[in-house]
């Protein structure tokens, strides 16, 4: 049954694997978790003059570089003159040139959220009116690329290497103290150290790139790295090197001087035999299993908060309640999920001379449910700041993502119960099976016993027939012959002893397989371990459905940010229908230099007074002078106008006229006399709604 099994299991877990794999490739790049709420100029804004600066303002504090914050001219190059500087709380500001000629202007953004996560964006605007633009903006942050994808990659093995050696380690402690001296057991979590360890070193070097260039030749770059390090979340990384290091030492004595049997007794047959446990050594291994416990809570609890001071938790609502309840949510995920997976190999792996028993498993169980109540209580904290509202779920991806960890966790627990119940079951067959091997034992030894005397006969008659002797040369009877001188007796070799010994071994080896045969062939420990390795499959989706949820926008701050927009679009759209109103005209007075484009603008376009804008261009888009521009506005369907406006020239190109009063809504005819020459002028109309 056992060579059934393994293929089965080899082939799960692959299964699984990969579709742990496919969910973070399919996950994307880290959203942003700070959103731009504000800004000055707003998106698409048309200025009248050139601001002296821009500003932008966050969901949340952020960390600003020299380039953090770029303003981009028509061409491409930059304008703005200064490193960014905070204003105020989450508002920032980079000043600009003065004198920016009219155009469209790209700003650029490129900054690191509080809680570590890279956010880029950029916007335009217009002064005086928009233009065409060499700037391409990009959606794509700097961590949508091979870093970004490296950077969660190893956030999903830190989590991981963190759940099995902590989880582990308190499996051992709590659960099954004989497992410390269980060799796969040892494997499984000094691999989690292992992975935990190499994962930190590589965010450590991917850091500077993930939230800079984004390129992988950057990884390298000692300056960025020395960046990293002043930063929360280098810090972080440093600090669970350090606690990494105490982990170490923690494993060593946990599989050292706790895993190290009692002493032995060498007695005069040679043989040696377990001692006793006296009352000094169990105390002293009490006192060893107090201070590993308590050890290891405290290295476990601080490599817990290098996640929970440098991400989610860190900020937003309550920070001061968030990272010790974030502690207690990672610390209940490490002893649940890490414990389950050093129940499955142990119930796969352990010796047969080492099972993992019925009582361990039900100490397990014990931990898991105090696991998964913890989880439930700091869980539904957790949901409630970073979503805010029930419409989160559904409407925001961090929302739909909990859903699903939800499913996952309900899934786990099901099948949890399902494990529980073949543990019942398991219990109750121990004392039968306890019963058959001491009584297999017993009559092992008979059997062994009366072997051996056969064994010696057999031997010795063996020597007599091998040995060519006639009755008559015996030792004891009389020869005819003369005697010869008898030879030494050359000293009898060591050969009976080895070869007992290796029979010994193989008898021994044969009874572990047999042992190990017949313990699987228990159903109930047959049942037991598929539940479990289901429950280690789905603890495998889990993580990975947690570690895209970490690097998720939380809804709360999705739904500001949509909020933010969507009043930014509905001013936007007041605006565009009661005025932002232009009028692009193209104009041939026929003379020299006589063909053009003017351009009208009118602010609100509403009834009462608005503020006009004449811009006269060349065909190639340059601006210049002409003699005489008049506007005139008319209403025919009410017999009103013209309305005369005479603007005053401002600079090459541009008029300008203040307190323009409309006294109706409706269709109004604006009419625009261009004037090239003394002689050369022409009058151009368009129709607009006003009001």
């Amino acid at each position: 049954m056992t060579q059934t099994i393994a293929p089965r299991v080899r082939t799960l877990v692959l299964l699984l694997l990969a579709a742990a794999c496919a969910l973070l490739t399919g996950a994307g790049p880290a959203s942003a978790h700070a959103a731009v709420t504000g800004s000055d100029p707003g998106q698409g804004a048309v200025v009248d003059k050139a601001p002296a600066r821009i500003t932008l303002t966050f969901s949340e504090p952020v960390a600003l570089s020299d380039d953090s914050l770029r303003v981009l001219d028509p061409e491409g190059k930059r304008v703005d003159t200064a490193q960014p500087a905070t204003v105020s709380g989450t508002t920032y500001a980079v000043p600009l040139h003065s004198g920016l000629p009219d155009g469209t202007y790209t700003v650029a953004y490129q900054v690191v959220s509080a809680d570590s996560h890279p956010v880029a964006g950029a916007y335009t605007f217009s002064i005086g009116a928009p233009s065409k633009t060499s700037v391409s903006v990009s959606g794509q942050s700097t961590d949508d690329g091979v870093v970004g994808w490296l950077y969660g990659f190893g956030r999903y093995v830190s989590y991981a290497g963190f759940i099995v050696m902590a989880g582990g380690a308190a499996f051992v402690l709590a659960c099954w103290r004989r497992g410390s001296g269980v060799r796969p057991v040892q494997r499984f979590v000094v691999s989690g150290w292992v992975a935990l360890t190499a994962s930190t070193l590589a965010l450590l070097l991917l850091r500077g790139s993930f939230t800079g260039s984004g390129k992988v030749a950057d990884i390298f770059d000692l300056s960025l790295l020395g960046q990293v390090l002043q930063t929360k979340s280098g810090a972080a990384l440093v600090s669970r090197l350090l606690l990494l290091a105490a982990a170490a030492l923690f494993i060593a004595v946990l599989f050292g001087a706790y895993a190290r049997p009692s002493p032995t007794t060498t007695l005069t047959d040679g043989a040696s035999r377990r001692q006793p446990d006296p009352s000094e050594d169990a105390e002293q291994k009490r006192d060893l299993t107090f201070g590993l416990s308590i050890g290891g809570v405290v290295v476990a609890a601080g490599l817990a908060a290098s996640w929970a001071m440098s991400e989610h938790a860190s900020v937003g609502l309550q920070a001061g309640i968030a990272m010790p309840v974030d502690v207690l949510h990672l610390l209940a995920v490490a002893a649940w999920l890490g414990g389950l997976g050093a129940l499955l190999v142990a119930l796969y792996r352990a010796p047969a001379d080492t099972p993992v028993d019925a009582p361990a498993v039900r100490r397990f169980s014990q931990v898991a449910f105090g696991s998964v109540l913890a989880l439930i209580a700091t869980g539904t904290y957790q949901s409630w700041r970073q979503l805010g509202s029930w419409s989160a779920f559904t409407d925001t991806r961090y929302g739909q993502l909990l859903l699903a960890k939800i499913a996952l966790v309900v899934v786990l627990v099901g099948v949890a119960w399902i494990s529980r119940r073949w543990t019942g079951r398991l219990a109750q067959t121990v004392p039968v099976e306890a019963s058959a091997v001491r009584e297999k034992e017993r009559v092992g030894a008979g059997a062994d016993g009366a072997g051996e005397a056969v064994a010696v006969g057999d031997r010795d008659a063996r020597a007599e027939s091998e040995s060519g002797l006639d009755t008559d040369e015996r030792p004891g009877t009389e020869s005819a012959g003369p005697a010869e001188p008898a030879e030494p007796a050359e000293p009898a070799e060591p050969a009976g002893s080895e070869r007992a010994a290796q029979l010994a071994r193989q008898q021994a080896a044969r009874d572990a397989a047999q042992q190990k045969r017949m313990r699987d062939a228990d159903p109930n420990r047959f049942g037991l371990r598929r539940s479990v390795l289901a429950e280690a499959g789905i603890a495998v989706v889990l993580l990975a459905v947690t570690t895209v949820l970490t690097q998720t926008e939380p809804g709360r701050t999705e739904q500001e940010a949509k909020a933010a927009t969507a009043a930014s679009a509905s001013s936007s759209a007041d605006e565009g229908a009661s005025g932002a109103l232009t009028l692009n005209m193209p104009f041939d007075t026929g003379g020299e230099d006589g063909k053009g484009i003017v351009t009208i603008d009118v602010d609100p376009a509403r009834v009462g007074g608005n503020e006009m804008h004449v811009y006269v261009e060349r065909p190639n888009g340059q601006a210049f002078d002409i003699p005489e521009v008049k506007v005139e506005f008319t209403l025919e369907a009410k017999d009103i106008g013209p309305l005369p406006v005479v603007p005053d020239h401002i600079a090459t190109g541009h008029w300008s006229a203040n307190g323009v009063q409309i006294p109706m809504a409706g269709d109004w005819q604006v009419d625009v006399t261009v004037r090239t020459s003394d002689i050369d002028e022409v009058t151009v109309s368009k129709n607009a709604q006003i009001g």
